[in-house]
């Protein structure tokens, strides 16, 4: 018999797709250890949360110093901060996530909470810091002895070619017109040898035998630029020592992140800029954050390219003032790197204008050919230091190795028990159907496993405890559709169909109660996970998850199972173990007799027929 409207069911397909679909995630699962079985322990591995393993997650709110919420840009950079932070304290799988507006979640696995809190609870660090020593972070070729020459205040000598236009930015003051100041992070590479000219390097050379350090094959300081009796021995040590190609370098020399943001001692620093990775050693900070009072990306004048505006408060603009006083008088017109001063943000520098102006009135501008981006994101990283977001601990969990086992396994055991119920209420009521549920939930777990894995494999998606809870509830949403469907098919049946037809006609008033269902919980899920905070995010991510992987589920396989033993004689039969016989279900007889038309009259009697 052919279903109602004239669609031929094809299970096949159906199953065909789902069984793409599993084969699908596992090769991505798999990956490259497809051809080594012995590997798929290790490929196969869920990831778990803090919470069912061990470490320490730290929840911070942020505070503006006005006490208004604080900006997208800023909470992204304070983001960005702390990821550096973790990474560069050799942490493994950290993760630093936004929830909301205003919080910060910081889980550090296996590590103890006080550390966790002070890495990322300071505020950062703002600093412009004076270039003693400059190098790209490569090795130097030996150099010819060349005369030495002090710096002198007429600026005479110069340490590489001057820049070509295209590639100088500037920092002005809007109030001296004419006095320019190139930035370092727009130049070409600074080369180590003698400037084609053959003017005097204003970097002492004592001797052409200099070679790379040990440190990696990078540049020493006896053949850096700048010049080295500014800087101490201990930071001509460290330089020598410092690979910036590593990236751990903090950790390289030893210093830990209250030593990078001493504004009183000298220090050292990498920074990658306009594809150029440099090492620095550089001066005492003589001008921090707290010292700007404002920054913002702006179209230059009459031009498409970008700049980036400054703003000092008022102590601010008299050390500022000084800073590029001191410098100016001392190097003005020359292309030391004396003559440039390090933006540095959280002991990294983000870039190293030139000096070629006093900039006493506390106004300044960074311009050059910036694009949008590139001014933005410098104008991000001035005003974060400017206005500093300071963090106001919420709460800090610690997790035991023994504390998450134990949160692990039961949870597990509360799926086992939910799952051994489903199954047992499914063979009692439904008999023979219980198969289809048994086998929906077994597919469903599978897509669940996989799913999970996916993402942890390629979005760090770590299960934690509430999204154990979440994968719980889901077999309920499971077991809701097939309950939904077998239901209809049974009331079909009562009504005298026979299973093919009553398998369509149950699937059709079915189908669209179980979709709004899902889309329910669905929308349920996605409004619990934008507004949630802290873990209970993990349970509504799986909740989404797993109702979309309901669906899949419901149409790809459970739908097309019963199309398929509606063909077979134990279920299309009726037999009483199957789940749908009649005359346990009360179905009624179809009708097989004759018409009646009906003409006003009562039937004739038939003579001898008794009176009822």
């Amino acid at each position: 018999m052919a279903p109602p409207g004239g669609n031929v069911p094809r299970p096949g397909r159906a199953i065909a797709v789902l069984a793409a679909l599993i084969i699908v995630l596992f090769l991505a699962i798999a990956g490259s250890d497809i051809a080594s079985p012995g590997k798929w322990g290790s490929a196969f591995r869920v990831y778990l949360g803090l919470d069912l393993t061990s470490g320490t997650t730290v929840t911070l709110r942020a505070v503006t110093p006005n006490g208004r919420p604080p900006k997208p840009s800023e909470m992204q950079q304070a983001i960005s901060i702390m990821n550096n932070r973790v990474n560069a304290s050799g942490f493994t799988e950290a993760q630093v996530e936004q929830q909301g507006n205003d919080i910060i979640n910081v889980s550090v696995p296996g590590k103890g909470s006080q550390q966790v809190v002070s890495l990322v609870s300071q505020t950062a660090q703002l600093q412009f810091r004076q270039v003693l020593l400059q190098a790209p972070n490569t090795s130097a070729a030996p150099v010819s002895p060349s005369p030495s020459a002090t710096p002198s205040g007429s600026g005479s000598g110069s340490a590489s070619p001057s820049p070509s236009a295209s590639t100088k930015a500037k920092v002005s003051s809007p109030k001296q017109a004419g006095r320019t100041l190139a930035d370092g992070s727009r130049r070409v590479a600074a080369s180590a040898s003698p400037s084609p000219s053959g003017s005097p390097s204003a970097t002492p050379s004592p001797s052409a035998s200099a070679t790379p350090s040990a440190a990696g094959g990078t540049t020493p300081w006896q053949q850096a630029q700048g010049d080295p009796r500014l800087a101490s021995g201990p930071v001509k040590a460290q330089f020598d020592k410092l690979n910036c190609a590593d990236p751990n370098w903090k950790r390289q020399v030893g210093y830990t992140q209250e030593q990078f943001n001493d504004p009183n001692v000298q220090t050292v620093s990498c920074g990658t800029l306009a594809g150029v990775t440099y090492k620095f050693a550089l001066d005492k900070a003589k001008v921090v954050g707290k010292d700007i009072s404002s920054a913002s990306a702006a179209l230059q004048q009459n031009s498409t390219d970008w700049q980036v505006n400054l703003n000092f408060n008022g102590n601010g603009t008299k050390k500022w003032g000084a800073l590029t006083t001191a410098m100016f008088d001392k190097y003005k017109g020359s292309q030391t790197p004396q003559n440039e001063v390090a933006v540095v943000l959280d002991g990294t520098v983000q870039s190293f204008p030139v000096i070629q102006s006093a900039i006493v009135g506390g106004n300044a501008q960074i311009t050059g050919s910036f694009s949008q981006k590139e001014a933005s994101t410098l104008a991000n990283v001035l005003s974060y230091g400017a206005l500093p977001l300071s963090f106001r601990q919420q709460s800090v969990q610690s997790v035991t190795p023994q504390l998450g086992h134990d949160q692990l396994n039961a949870g597990l055991l509360a799926g086992a028990i939910g799952l051994l119920l489903v199954v047992v209420y499914a063979a009692i009521y439904y008999r023979g159907l219980a198969v289809v549920a048994v086998s929906s939930l077994i597919i469903a777990g599978l897509l669940a496993f996989e799913a999970v894995v996916v993402l942890g494999k390629y979005q760090g998606f770590a299960l934690n405890l509430a999204g154990i809870a979440g994968l719980i509830v889901a077999i309920g949403i499971t077991a809701d559709s097939f309950i939904v469907y077998f239901e209809r098919l049974r009331d079909e049946v009562r009504e005298g169909r026979s299973l093919r037809a009553a398998v369509e006609r149950g699937w059709g008033r079915a189908r669209r109660t179980i979709l709004v269902a899902d889309a329910v919980s669905f929308l349920a899920a996605a409004l619990l996970y934008y507004f949630a905070i802290g873990e209970v995010k993990g349970f509504a991510f799986t909740l989404g998850l797993t109702t979309i992987i309901d669906v899949l589920v419901v149409f790809l396989f459970t739908k097309p199972v019963v199309t398929l033993l509606a063909r077979t004689k134990f279920y299309g039969g009726g037999h009483r173990l199957s789940g749908l016989d009649p005359s346990r279900l009360g179905a009624r007889a179809p009708w097989r007799g004759t018409s009646v038309r009906r003409t006003g009259r009562p039937p004739a009697r038939t003579p001898g027929a008794r009176e009822a």
